[in-house]
């Protein structure tokens, strides 16, 4: 086992407290994002070892089929396929969808071939990889997630007079459903130049003072003063609105369009940083390929379910990368299995790791350990709450 540091991400919608918090430092006033505890190149871990700390995609690279175990070194081409983060959001991200495994290479290896770099700006695809996310609420927490019903968007904008409202009560209206959601967000997604910035503000104005409306009724207005003339303000009517308890989990798969609002919670995902952005942003919007990437299917809130094993919770997802088990919070005495690799956060309180083989440790709020795939299934004991990401079902 090997204790980690890892790295925050400054990204602006971020909570300038909630980070600092669960490491015990004293917060400078910035925005901190995320914290990502994994290997992913964007923000690797470092692990802590006898021999002192090495970057965590080097102690994999040096003896993956120890460290990751036969199986997963062999199944993910040597590397460690989940991240796992701890999520602050004081304002909402953007407007967003990820690629499936397919389009997620596809994408990679033309950027590749265009000689695009890797942080440059307007690139879409970071790595080849898909990224299926699973998101576990740590207190109330916010969303956007998945297309509701047409004619729930189409009945919240009945009486409204404006140019765009009337435009997409037209497009919502059509039979075919997938039809009716991707003529209203491509109509969204591609507003002319010279009239977006009009028929954004007379839709926002007409919305706004025509009193509440639905489930949506305080989003629009306030997503359009965060983020002034950007469609996707009014592209949030379309997605159903979730605020998930804690404990509560969502998993959004391939192509699900969503955006995360506020609160806290924990993630974990294959290890992926690719990002379809249709709005919410000032970063790079590339409307023909997300458009591309988003299933326009209306589906049921995609609420992940726990099952319940050797005293924990636990989160397995149709992905093969991950799962995620939830230990606590309170006196604890459970079980992580030892199928590979494994990568615990500790949220609060105070726990003793024993391995199966080797020595254990004990973790305190905000600390976290990589545990090799050949220390075996771990006993986690004590008063806390405790995370874990494991590789998932095969």
């Amino acid at each position: 086992m090997h204790r980690l540091t890892n790295q925050v991400r400054p990204y602006a919608w971020g909570a300038r407290t909630a980070i600092p918090r669960l490491l015990g430092a004293d917060p400078d006033g910035t925005p901190q994002a995320e914290l990502w505890l994994g290997a992913h190149h964007g923000a690797p871990s470092t692990a802590h070892c006898e021999d002192g700390p090495r970057p965590l995609p080097r102690l994999i690279a040096d003896d993956p089929h120890r460290v990751l175990g036969h199986g997963t070194a062999e199944r993910f081409g040597g590397r460690l396929p989940f991240l796992l983060k701890f999520l602050a959001a004081e304002a909402p991200l953007s407007l967003q969808v990820h690629p499936d495994a397919t389009r997620a290479r596809a994408g990679f290896d033309a950027e590749e071939r265009a000689g695009i770099p890797l942080d440059a700006p307007h690139r879409n695809y970071r790595d080849p990889h898909h990224k299926p996310e699973l998101l576990l609420a740590l207190e109330p927490f916010e969303a956007l997630c998945g297309f509701r019903e047409p004619a729930a968007t189409g009945a919240e904008l009945r009486g409204l007079t404006c140019e765009l409202a009337v435009l997409l009560r037209a497009d919502l209206a059509v039979p075919d459903t997938h039809a009716a959601l991707r003529s209203a967000l491509t109509r969204l997604l591609t507003l002319p130049d010279r009239s977006r910035e009009r028929l954004l503000d007379e839709f926002v104005a007409e919305w706004s003072a025509s009193g509440p409306r639905g489930t949506h009724g305080d989003i629009v207005a306030d997503l359009a003063v965060r983020y002034p003339g950007d469609p996707g303000a009014v592209a949030s009517l379309l997605l159903n609105r979730v605020t998930l308890g804690p404990g509560q989990a969502l998993f959004l798969p391939a192509g699900n369009l969503h955006a995360y609002l506020q609160g806290t919670a924990v993630e974990v995902m294959a290890s992926s940083d690719n990002v379809l952005r249709a709005g919410l942003t000032a970063k790079h919007v590339d409307a023909p390929e997300l458009l591309d990437v988003v299933d326009f299917s209306v589906l049921p809130i995609p609420y992940a379910r726990p099952g319940l094993l050797e005293g924990r919770r636990e989160f397995r997802p149709a992905a093969p990368e991950f799962a995620l088990h939830e230990i606590g919070p309170g006196r604890v005495a459970a079980h992580l299995p030892g199928e590979g690799p494994t990568v615990v956060l500790a949220l609060h309180g105070r726990v003793e790791l024993v391995a199966e083989v080797g020595q254990g440790l004990t973790l305190e709020r905000g600390e976290s350990v990589f545990v090799q795939a050949d220390s075996g299934p771990i006993k986690v004991e004590g008063h806390g709450h405790v995370v874990a990401a494991t590789v998932g079902s095969h």
